[in-house]
């Protein structure tokens, strides 16, 4: 189990989350999602662990050295080049989903506020961790992240891979019988590794399998994938 700190939120990024661009948002709006930044951060106890493994690319999909085949095209071409996969979770704790389930019964505003902040914090404890993980591999090239639910990569792989990671016990992050994580703010994800340069270093639109069902896209803006 690893710790990571969490010690402020972007608040333009949280705004960009509840669908409301910092530049046009009022000054109530940021003095609320500020506060409930504050709150959340203070809240939070992430953890995360991982491990690598060594791929093999088949017909199917992708197998891992364990001998679990992680199905599916888009990710076969997504890890392509690829010689091993550091496979990852993080969850921000059951505290956070509290915080949120408490705010719910008295003031909805607040609780979307917590909402997209939690959804922010768990995305930059995710980009702390690739940062960890590309120093361990010194000279090496990494396509960027990849979950579950992208492209055609089965949600139902949480389980496995939680179990893979021994995730219930070392940081207490469980699927449920629909492949829903709990708590609800966390992650699974796999970070291919590569000894040559890949193509897929940054996530994009095009390469995005949100696709045309985009609500950023849709508005003429990004998700803040470069």
């Amino acid at each position: 189990m690893m710790e990571v700190q969490l010690s402020s939120l972007d608040i333009s990024e949280v705004l960009r989350y509840m669908g409301c661009p910092a530049h046009q948002a009022d000054q109530a709006l940021v003095e609320t999602v500020t506060t409930c930044a504050q709150a959340l951060v203070k809240t939070a106890r992430p953890r995360w662990t991982y491990r690598t493994f060594s791929i093999s690319l088949e017909e199917e999909g992708v197998r891992l050295s364990t001998g679990l085949l992680l199905p599916g095209q888009d990710l076969r071409t997504h890890l392509s080049g690829c010689h091993q996969v550091a496979v990852f979770c993080a969850t921000l704790s059951p505290q956070v989903d509290s915080l949120i389930r408490q705010a719910e019964s008295r003031d909805m505003l607040q609780a979307l506020a917590l909402d997209c902040c939690a959804t922010a914090a768990v995305e930059q404890v995710c980009d702390e961790i690739e940062t960890f993980l590309h120093g361990e591999y010194p000279g090496c090239y990494f396509p960027f992240r990849y979950s579950p639910g992208y492209g055609d990569l089965p949600l139902s792989l949480q389980g496995p891979l939680l179990a893979l990671l021994d995730a219930p016990r070392k940081i207490g992050l469980c699927a449920s019988a629909t492949h829903i994580l709990t708590p609800r703010k966390s992650v699974t994800a796999l970070i291919g590794v590569s000894h040559t340069p890949v193509t897929d270093a940054k996530r994009s639109c095009l390469s995005c399998p949100a696709g045309e069902h985009c609500q950023y896209r849709k508005a003429g803006g990004h998700c803040g994938s470069k």
